[in-house]
């Protein structure tokens, strides 16, 4: 039995991973060093870009996307319903 059918989850219910990041020569187009390629997953979904910086800036930048798009898909997202408290009148001395 696979660990999508014992957790519940289908396949693309699975959070955002950073999968690798990998030294890479630029794109197409791109001129520079110190370019990396990544991929992030996603159940059977596959994000594959570039990123061009020192590896640990590359790193913290690709994990904070991986927590933003995690976020993105959090059901506790929306508007918090607020109802104002009422003032208390002030006591007559």
């Amino acid at each position: 039995m696979s660990s999508e059918q014992t957790s519940g989850r289908t396949p693309n219910d699975a959070p955002y991973e950073l999968v690798s990041v990998k030294k890479s020569a630029p794109p197409p187009g791109s001129d520079g060093n110190d370019w990396y390629s990544y991929r992030i997953s996603q159940g059977s979904n596959t994000i594959t870009g570039y990123r061009q910086g020192e590896r640990a800036a590359v790193e913290a930048a690709l994990k904070q996307t991986v927590i933003a798009l995690n976020e993105r898909r959090s059901p506790r997202r929306g508007r918090v319903q607020l109802t104002q408290m009422r003032k208390a009148k002030p006591q007559a001395r």
